[in-house]
């Protein structure tokens, strides 16, 4: 039996008669890749409440109705006096959906002949088939699974909650009552069939009456769905949880990066087996990170090395959430607080030069000056690079393999955005990248005195006139080191707070990169300018050609040597990213060149000297 999962909102919660409805089922794509159509669906109420999904534990039964929109439902759980395993495990599902932990609806169902169309990302499109059971579930399967409605019961005493029911709440009312209605009917002309005989006047009276109460509801129906309708036109998005109300998500338990790496290693399964992107990822990780196979899925063209734009940028937030914050926290530009964001393209001001002030002096004419700004643009420039893995590597992925994948696009991208970022040597190239921040910015070479350096930049800022609230110094995990282990003379440690990862010390703010050799850079975060559009863009390729050079000749010349993906049974990997930054103001940044800042032993030496007395 198959089954479908959607979001259970449940509409009322009856405390006295242990009643709950709400939505069952909804034409929503699922994390199984289904997707019910619901003009399809049919059913014979009441159908059975199960324990998820459990036939041998039923807990009560429910009136299914189906519309457009979904699947409704109105449950009884029953009072059970008598102790005994069915009472302990009724109960418990009560409590459970009382106390919000019970958070999904599904339906059991099987498909009726021709009722489903496979199509070709792997979705099924059900078009027919048989509800054979409700179960209450601990998690659906829909993505956007949650529950949106609690009216849980209110303090002791029995008495529940109350609210005024929307539009929504009065059509399920009705609808149910409708339900209940037609069954009455139904049983009604049924007995007069089976037994082959006319109503009786009594029965024809019950008919008529349930057939205007019928069309009653039916008129109700129709107003309260034309009002539903006409209050969706003026609604606005409210941003917070009403009272009463509780709200569960459902995230992978998986490291930062790994849906990351497994969108990419999905897509280059996909390259050298019969298996599209999305099926491979539910049937790898379908249960365990099922936003994967989702994403996947929005992909309908099939990758080639002459498209362009395959794959498509990765814009599924429940893809890259995870992947960008863990790269920015391994590049240098993630870790300094207070880098002034702006858009691409777009026109900033940033203060030049300051206004002039005095003390004036009883009709005493005041100094008049104008502050200087100028107007910066940050264009777009575009970090891409290629990381090559064997086939091998990919078709028998596992944990380790997930993360050598998410490593590489880590490592890779932060060391090339790190050195970009520092080395005085990049100057800027129109429309290819812009100047590190160190590219034409004053310098001082550096002593063997650590404070007196750090001193002296400090006071670069103070003399231009900038503020030194903030002021962050980048230098490299060895000098960083030697300034964790030097010592005053009673002991304590001179640059308390930094280790070789970095650290504070006298609210400064101290970033280590291997990007940093012997330079130590301070800098004013305020005065640098970043954009950064907030995606990746992964593209994969089994067939290309590629230079296998961290410096590729352009245009290629007779010399080149060109590697086959194919040949090799390699797969190659190519990630790009839009981000670009810019100094503003010549001496928002100071660095020192031919930083050695002495050793631990040479620290000991220097204490010994003074000690004794003597110079050495």
């Amino acid at each position: 039996m198959d089954r479908a999962y959607s979001l259970l909102t449940i509409k009322a919660l009856d405390a006295p008669t242990r009643r709950i409805s709400g939505v069952a089922s909804t034409p929503e794509l699922d994390r199984h890749g289904d997707v019910m159509e619901m003009a399809g669906v049919t059913f014979r109420n009441p159908v059975p409440l199960l324990f998820h999904h459990r036939a041998d534990q039923p807990i009560g039964t429910a009136v299914l109705t189906a519309s457009a929109s979904g699947l409704t439902f109105e449950a009884t759980l029953p009072h059970v006096d008598e102790p005994g395993a069915l009472k302990s495990r009724v109960d418990e599902a009560w409590q459970s959906v009382k106390a919000g932990v019970l958070s999904g609806a599904s339906i059991g169902f099987r498909v009726l002949a021709d009722g489903v169309k496979q199509l070709q990302n792997g979705t099924r499109h059900i078009t027919a088939a048989e509800v054979c059971e409700l179960s209450l579930v601990t998690i659906p399967a829909n993505r956007s699974a949650s529950i949106h409605l609690v009216k849980a019961l209110a303090a002791p005493g029995g008495c529940t909650e109350s609210r005024s029911m929307t539009a929504a709440d009065q059509i399920t009312t009705l609808t149910t009552k409708q339900t209940a209605v037609l069954a009455q009917m139904d049983a009604l002309m049924s007995t007069t069939a089976t037994e082959g005989r006319q109503l009786t006047a009594d029965e024809s009276t019950t008919y008529d009456g349930l057939l205007a109460q019928s069309k009653q509801l039916d008129a109700d129906v129709t107003r309260w769905q034309a009002h539903e309708a006409l209050m969706a036109k003026s609604a606005t998005r409210v941003s917070t949880t009403a009272p009463g109300t509780y709200s569960v998500s459902v995230t992978s338990n998986v490291d930062p990066g790994i849906r990351m790496a497994r969108y990419v290693i999905a897509q280059l399964a996909s390259k050298y087996t019969s298996t599209d992107a999305a099926t491979y990822a539910q049937q790898r990780w379908g249960r365990e990170t099922p936003e994967v196979a989702l994403a996947l899925k929005a992909a309908v063209a099939a990758g080639t090395t002459t498209d362009a734009v395959w794959a498509k940028p990765l814009v599924n937030p429940s893809i890259t959430s995870d992947f960008l914050p863990l790269l920015r926290a391994n590049t240098i530009l993630g870790k300094i607080p207070g880098l002034r964001n702006v858009p691409f393209n777009v026109n900033v001001p940033a203060q030049t030069a300051g206004g002039t002030f005095g003390w004036v002096g009883e009709l005493k004419p005041k100094p008049v000056s104008a502050m200087a700004f100028s107007m910066e643009s940050l264009g777009f420039n575009k970090v891409a690079g290629i990381v090559v893995l064997s086939q091998e590597l990919v078709r028998f992925s596992n944990p380790s393999a997930e993360a050598v994948v998410r490593d590489s696009m880590v490592k890779d991208i932060a060391a090339f955005l790190d050195a970009q970022f520092i080395n005085p040597a990049v100057a800027a190239v129109a429309g290819v990248n812009p100047a590190s921040i160190t590219n034409g910015a004053p310098t001082a070479a550096a002593t063997t005195n650590p404070l007196a350096d750090i001193m002296g930049l400090i006071n670069h800022f103070v003399a231009a006139g900038l503020p030194v609230d903030g002021l962050t110094f980048l230098m490299s995990p060895q000098n960083a080191l030697a300034l964790s282990f030097r010592s005053n003379l009673d002991g304590s440690p001179e640059f308390p707070g930094i280790t070789m990862a970095g650290g504070s010390y006298k609210g400064i703010t101290f970033i280590t990169s291997n990007a940093l050799t012997t330079n130590v850079v301070a800098l004013q975060p305020q005065y640098i300018l970043m954009a950064d559009d907030g995606g990746v863009t992964i593209d994969a390729s089994t067939e290309a050609s590629l230079q296998m050079d961290s410096a590729p000749v352009s245009p290629v010349d007779a010399t080149t040597v060109l590697v086959s993906m194919f040949q090799m049974n390699a797969v190659a990997i190519r990630a790009e990213r839009y981000i670009t930054w810019k100094r503003i103001g010549a001496n928002t940044v100071k660095y020192l060149t031919a930083t050695a800042w002495p050793s631990p032993t040479g620290v000991d030496v220097q204490v010994s000297s003074r000690a004794t007395g003597k110079d050495k």
